[in-house]
């Protein structure tokens, strides 16, 4: 985790403090539910809740000195709160193994994370269909390839981001209740130790659900696709930044980047003005679908259990949630802020002398009864002579001057095809859908 690109409600979620806390809550609830089970003495649970009740500080530290030595967390962990609560504390555990506090734990810090994630959607689908529904008949130019194509609106474009984005919002809310699963099943999950009882009893109190089966893990395909998701979500913010970066070009600038007072783009050039977080938005995204490989590698555990999915988990389980977090964030103050210049596109609209009405002519012409490859080469013969000149001829001039066009369409049916308004039509209907909610 790089302090630079977090925000303290997700780094607080893998905080060391906060995983023991949630390694506490797990042994205690089992403890309380083996007591009730006659397994402990019904002592035990009370005694870890009562010293709880006090808001003990976590000794991070001490913990850690006494896992330089052990070589093992949990029975550091254990072995410290036993001093802190005395003999009761010798009943944490019972027949439970490691995995089952390591595996539900993180269960919850990926709930946790999801919530913070659904919610940062949320901030962001709202500033989209904010100024989405501000330029929904802003006139621009739609590009294929890099390249003039169709008229479009600015609105059309954000509102292509709001789908984007209720779709990822689906995804998250399915990968979310899928990693929200507990295993309490002790060694290679037979519950041979302990009862399915317990397990059944900490889901309940953690807010999640029993893992079906598991081996001594809970199956790690469920990580898997809950890191996917992430590095979807990741590629749809890429999207958007990358849109951004192409409209703020200074050959384009229809749209930019907010530039705050006093802000400078550049050490050397003083009139610069970079979209430095799209492009910082472009690397986050780089970084965060890198992990989704490694939570697939993770699938492929040894029988039953190894470790080998550990390490990997320590990594991206705070990195991938914390950059996503801070990623979204961003992305929603880019477009909260966002400069738009309905003026410029127009210009960029005009810019090569009406060669984006073409395909309206092309069917004026097959309609009117030549065929599509003579329709074809007649405007694209005037068209090139449009490209050539760099948008200083009109194409509508040039049409009306082809006496093979105008032996099928009059001046007035030719004009008529370079309505701009036409492209826009649909607007509504694209909006309802995407709006409906």
């Amino acid at each position: 985790m790089v302090p630079r690109y977090a925000r303290p409600a997700m780094t607080a979620i893998w905080e060391p403090e906060a995983r023991y806390r949630i390694w506490f809550e797990i042994e205690a609830h089992a403890a309380v539910k083996m007591g009730e089970m006659g397994t402990v003495p019904e002592a035990a649970g009370k005694a870890l809740w009562d010293w709880w009740a006090t808001n003990p500080k976590v000794d991070v530290e001490a913990i850690d000195a006494k896992e330089a030595v052990l070589k093992h967390d949990v029975i550091a962990f254990l072995d410290w709160v036993a001093e802190q609560v005395g003999p009761e504390a010798r009943f944490m555990h019972q027949g439970m193994t490691s995995s089952d506090v390591l595996d539900t734990t993180l269960s919850v810090q990926l709930v946790r994370a999801a919530d913070i994630l659904l919610a940062d959607l949320d901030e962001l689908l709202a500033a989209i269909k904010r100024r989405a529904m501000e330029h929904k008949y802003t006139p621009s130019i739609g590009r294929s390839h890099g390249i003039h194509a169709e008229p479009v609106t600015f609105g059309l474009k954000l509102a292509e981001a709001y789908a984007e984005f209720a779709r990822a919002k689906k995804r998250l809310i399915a990968a979310r209740e899928e990693i929200a699963t507990c295993a309490i099943s002790g060694a290679v999950g037979t519950f041979a130790n302990v009862d399915p009882a317990v397990e059944v009893y900490v889901a309940e109190q953690m807010g999640i659900e029993i893992e079906p089966v598991s081996t001594q893990v809970i199956p790690r395909d469920r990580h898997a696709m809950f890191f996917a998701t992430l590095g979807v979500i990741a590629s749809s913010i890429e999207r958007v930044a990358v849109e951004v970066r192409h409209l703020q070009r200074t050959e384009v600038l229809e749209a930019e980047e907010y530039f705050s007072p006093g802000q400078k783009g550049s050490s050397a050039m003083p009139h610069k003005r970079n979209p430095v977080l799209t492009e910082n938005l472009t690397g986050q995204a780089r970084i965060i679908r890198s992990y989704a490989m490694p939570a697939m590698e993770n699938v492929a555990l040894w029988h039953e259990r190894d470790i080998s999915h550990s390490s990997v988990e320590r990594f991206i389980g705070p990195d991938a949630t914390i950059t996503l977090d801070f990623a979204l964030a961003r992305l929603t103050g880019v477009i909260d802020k966002l400069l738009v210049y309905p003026e410029r596109m127009q210009k960029n609209l005009d810019r090569m002398g009406g060669l984006v009405h073409s395909q309206r002519v092309l069917l004026a012409l097959t309609q009117a009864g030549l065929s599509r490859d003579t329709s074809y080469r007649l405007v694209q013969r005037n068209a090139m002579k449009v490209w050539e000149s760099d948008g200083q001829l009109s194409l509508m001039e040039l049409l009306k001057a082809d006496e093979e066009v105008t032996a099928a369409l009059t001046a007035a049916q030719i004009e008529e095809k370079f309505n701009l308004d036409y492209h826009f039509k649909h607007v509504d209907t694209i909006f309802e859908r995407v709006f409906a909610d």
